[in-house]
């Protein structure tokens, strides 16, 4: 086979224009740190927004990307495999669910949650009860479906006429929400924090009374955690911090480190609404995903694991408002666990891809969410001296973009 020289250009020949990605191109990784194809080293503060939740290159996880490879990769679901099964034991033993159902990403995920949930209520209660709440700036993937459930309308713009019977609301409004929520409601979907929103987190009262007013009116309760689960938050999915119980739950990213795989979690009664035929998939629950997810389930719920998850995220915000203190870069610093967002103050407005940019430039990957938002995902185990040496880049590269800011004056 004749080798095929790329660049960073090379993306702007041959690939469709919906990303601009970075200037650099990665290359190779171990741990938390990256190489790209010239060398530099890079400390990775995104985790592939929020994948590698176990880093680059996890020896256990190339273990049994090794073994199952070599045994069965895909097979199709007219058939089933003993990784999936050990699989949905293993996050049904750990979770509320009786059952899983697995595909390819959190969109996927959630497009059988919403899915399932207005056939759930369609069964039972009748063709009225179809109303989907969401909330504004959410976020719950791009097909066509979860793109409209979506709570950020630029992302659902110029493709035609929606899915109708949603309603979007205000987050963390239970006011609004105890009022919306009513008899034609079949469900309610809420990220426990919105990641893409701005890492904003759920008022415990919120996601509280959101329960309350669904079990009133007989519609579901969705809880989209396909980011902040796995880990994320400092327990394994984070309505167990919030002792809110969802009917639904949905997980992608850190499920499998980097292999492509999600799931929706639920419950036998509701699950029995999906009969064969139904819904479907032909890649969700090989044999290969399956046998690296399940690995990193059983590492990830390690309490040990889990109480690192807790130590990072102390020392993260501790770098933070050091930082804060010297430059008065923040607004607000907040997230919980490993999931942390740095609002900019008012003078540094929409400056947040600059602080990516020149985060790059001094070998650190970031993450933004939104143009104000600074977000941090980076491994649960990420080393310690990494972190470290990485704050030590990060404030460089701040204190280029705030020279810049005061020579602008």
């Amino acid at each position: 086979m004749t080798d095929i020289n790329v660049t960073r250009s090379t993306f702007d020949e041959v690939m469709v224009q919906v990303f601009a990605p970075a200037n650099f191109v990665p290359d190779r990784a171990r741990g938390s740190r990256i190489w790209d194809t010239d060398g530099k080293d890079y400390i990775d503060f995104a985790g592939g927004i929020a994948v590698t939740a176990l880093g680059h290159a996890h020896p256990e996880l190339l273990k049994v990307l090794q073994e199952q490879g070599e045994k069965l990769w895909h097979i199709g679901n007219g058939y089933t495999n003993a990784p999936v099964l050990r699989l949905a034991k293993r996050l049904t033993d750990l979770t509320f669910a009786d059952r899983a159902f697995f595909a390819n990403s959190g969109a996927e995920a959630n497009e059988a949650a919403l899915k399932l949930a207005r056939r759930y209520a369609i069964e039972k209660f009748g063709p009225e009860k179809i109303e989907i709440i969401s909330f504004t700036q959410s976020f719950h993937g791009r097909t066509f479906f979860t793109v409209s459930v979506g709570g950020q309308p630029k992302y659902a713009e110029g493709f035609g006429p929606q899915p109708q019977g949603i309603k979007h609301l205000p987050y963390n409004d239970l006011a609004q929400a105890r009022e919306a929520i009513g008899a034609n409601t079949c469900a309610v979907i809420v990220e426990p924090i919105q990641g893409e929103g701005g890492v904003l987190p759920a008022d415990p009262a919120f996601l509280k009374g959101l329960r309350e007013a669904c079990d009133q009116h007989g519609a579901l309760l969705i809880f989209d955690e396909v980011q902040t689960g796995v880990g994320r938050t400092g327990s394994l999915y984070a309505y167990m911090q919030y002792g809110v119980t969802p009917d639904i739950l949905t997980t992608a990213k850190a499920l499998g480190n980097g292999f492509p795989i999600g799931a929706m979690l639920t419950t036998d009664d509701i699950a029995a609404h999906f009969k064969v035929g139904v819904h479907g998939t032909t890649y969700g629950g090989n044999p290969l995903g399956a046998s690296i997810a399940e690995k990193v389930v059983e590492l990830i719920s390690d309490p040990k694991l889990l109480e690192g998850v807790t130590q990072r995220s102390e020392a993260i915000k501790a770098h933070l408002a050091r930082i804060n203190e010297r430059f008065s870069l923040f607004k607000e610093i907040r997230g919980t666990g490993l999931l942390i967002g740095a609002e900019l103050a008012d003078a540094y407005k929409d400056r947040a891809k600059d602080v990516l940019n020149a985060a790059a430039a001094n070998g650190v990957i970031m993450l933004i969410a939104g143009p104000n938002v600074l977000r941090f995902a980076p491994s649960l185990i990420m080393p310690m001296a990494d972190l470290d040496e990485g704050f030590t880049r990060i404030e460089r590269a701040i204190a280029e973009v705030v020279g810049e800011a005061v020579a602008a004056r």
